[in-house]
């Protein structure tokens, strides 16, 4: 076999203590934090001059794991932040939550936005889109029927 498992999604951020604030809203556990710089990150990233903060964030079940990164150096040449649902790359990142109103709720407060609605599919799940931190498209997915 090639491969483990899937060990964590990296989401690079400016603010990292809102994301990480973001997540722990959604559910999400921090599990450490640190910095990392030199030569050896360099060299791994293709990036000269490497300075990152970064958080680990775990959900309750301990199988999914994030880790939001601040680069501190070198400085970001641009892009695209606003990308719709249907621009290549990833895209969005989704979770499954027990009362999906409640939660866009919270997370609206934190000023986190619906790109869509709050629809159903069939009889078996409740979904929406919400934009999070960075403009990360979080999928939000409550289990009915």
């Amino acid at each position: 076999m090639t491969i483990q498992r899937m060990d964590h999604v990296g989401i690079v951020v400016d603010d990292l203590a809102a994301a990480t604030e973001f997540f722990v809203e959604l559910g999400l556990e921090l599990q450490g934090e640190g910095s990392v710089e030199g030569r050896w990150v360099d060299r791994i990233v293709g990036l000269d001059g490497v300075h990152t903060e970064f958080a680990f964030m775990q959900t309750p079940d301990g199988h999914g794991r994030l880790e939001l990164i601040k680069f501190h150096t070198p400085a970001h040449q641009g892009g695209k932040r606003h990308a719709p649902a249907n621009t290549p790359g990833i895209r969005h990142l989704a979770f499954v939550v027990d009362n999906i109103d409640a939660v866009v709720a919270r997370l609206r407060a934190r000023g986190a936005e619906l790109v869509g609605e709050v629809e159903s599919y069939k009889d078996s799940y409740r979904l929406c889109y919400v934009r999070g931190p960075e403009e990360t498209i979080i999928e939000l997915a409550e289990q009915i029927g």
